[in-house]
């Protein structure tokens, strides 16, 4: 495998097309913005000596495919750069696993290449629709969190691209706080161009998948602590709105990539992606759909299941749904996702949920995993031991704000945090709480760089 560049990457030089005008969202669909958008290329002028004398006193932020859920992949009346021109592979040394490809590919894109080769992406998320450069940004974590960590451990080297045009190589070697300071730094310390990424070896496409169904969130820990010695991958969809005895009910998944070589001669399916057609009228999205739902969702799983299943709908089940957040009407959602420490029956997220359960809002998706021991590398890097809950919230106005904001206070006073690259409304009292390490980053943040996010928290 190797890189499709003329000339050697490292000295091509970097430029910008000209801007336009475009409305951008994330995946949430909220908050709505216009930016000045860009594709970055690799010939023509260089990125110092192009648009920024004629915006002055614009900045600037990478845009990969928008699938963060808040407003870190957002410039609003600002410049986005979009890497959907980095998109090619450099190297891969089929002996040590070491991947070598630029930050626009996708996981799809790159999983395409590598699953057929015996390896896989150490680390994956809810979506394969995500860029390599998104994935560093945002450190993003996956059910394999309690084995492999982040996928911020696993990026061995990275190039970045400043706004004055310097380039810096950062590794586990050399310039390490750098490399420290970009995983988990949500775009703002300059343009990652390419990464170095160490795989992990696969004998087939195939995961061995149980599905177990728990009554409450007590029965939750157990399975999730009998299962992380013998399970790679595993989480939970939960009930959100199931409340008292029930209170935490849902669905347990593990997995482990297939081991028997024969497996790899099974036949994949043809897959059928199915679109969501329109956005769905606000009247649909209410507590009782949501708990019809919720109840149908979780007495259709049996009690115990084992089969056998392509990795992805094992990794990525809603990508088999295009515009799937259209299910949340044109007002869009917020997706809220928290981690607390985990101390028994003690832990807040039993009060996280049961308040919650007792709000009077709903999620079609919520998600509980444990997260393990593992220290992530980037200075702003949002998992850390504990338990994490991920709700998907209709946007109702002030009505979901102030629910939040209470979700919020509880996860503050115990020492938790919430993820930046899910928010689109955090204050700046909480992100303060949240990352106490923010001074620290702030050295390393490009002066010319900046998003939505970002100016809404300092």
């Amino acid at each position: 495998m190797e890189s499709k560049h003329k000339e050697p990457l490292g000295q091509s030089p970097i430029s910008v097309s000209p801007l336009w005008d475009e409305s951008r969202q994330s995946w949430g669909m909220y908050p709505k913005t216009t930016s000045l958008v860009s594709p970055l290329h690799w010939r023509g002028q260089e990125f110092s000596e192009s648009s920024q004398d004629k915006h002055p006193s614009l900045s600037y932020l990478p845009f990969g495919r928008g699938r963060s859920y808040g407003d870190s992949c957002l410039n609003d009346k600002n410049i986005l750069l979009g890497t959907e021109k980095l998109n090619h592979f450099i190297e891969l040394n089929n002996e040590t696993g070491m991947l070598k490809v630029e930050a626009g590919l996708t996981l799809k894109e790159v999983l395409e290449e590598i699953v057929p080769r015996g390896w896989f992406l150490p680390v994956v998320p809810g979506t394969q629709f995500v860029t390599i450069g998104g994935a560093i940004a945002n450190d993003i974590h996956g059910k394999n969190h309690h084995v492999a960590g982040t996928f911020g451990c696993h990026v061995k080297s990275l190039e970045l691209l400043r706004s004055d045009g310097t380039r810096r190589v950062c590794s586990q070697e050399e310039n390490t706080d750098w490399l420290q300071a970009t995983i988990g730094g949500l775009g703002l310390t300059g343009i990652i161009l390419w990464a170095e990424i160490k795989l992990k070896k696969i004998v087939c496409p195939w995961i061995s998948r149980e599905t177990l169904r728990f009554h409450n969130l007590k029965k939750f820990f157990e399975y999730s602590e009998d299962s992380d010695n013998k399970f790679e991958y595993t989480v939970g969809w939960m009930d959100c709105l199931s409340q008292g005895d029930d209170l935490g009910r849902g669905v347990f998944f593990r997995g482990n990539h297939l081991l028997v070589k024969e497996a790899a001669e099974l036949k994949v399916k043809q897959e059928r992606i199915k679109t969501f057609p329109f956005h769905a009228p606000e009247f649909l999205l209410n507590r009782l759909s949501m708990k019809a739902f919720n109840t149908l969702y979780y007495h259709t799983h049996p009690s115990k299941k084992s089969e056998i299943v392509h990795y992805r709908p094992f990794f990525f089940p809603l990508d088999g749904i295009n515009h799937w957040n259209r299910l949340y009407g044109k007002r869009g959602f917020f997706q809220y996702q928290c981690v607390v420490p985990y101390e028994g029956s003690k832990s807040p997220i039993f009060d996280i949920i049961e308040t919650f359960a007792k709000s009077g809002l709903g999620s079609f998706l919520t998600v509980i995993k444990t997260f393990g021991n593992s220290i992530s590398p980037g200075i702003l890097s949002f998992p850390k031991p504990g338990v994490t809950l991920t709700l998907d919230v209709p946007n109702e106005g002030q009505k979901t704000l102030r629910i939040l904001e209470i979700l919020d206070e509880k996860v503050v006073k115990c020492g938790g945090r919430v993820y930046p690259a899910k928010d689109a409304r955090m204050s700046k009292e909480s992100f303060k709480h949240y990352f106490p390490e923010r001074p620290a980053f702030e050295k390393y943040k490009d002066p010319k760089f900046s998003s939505s996010f970002w100016r809404r928290v300092t």
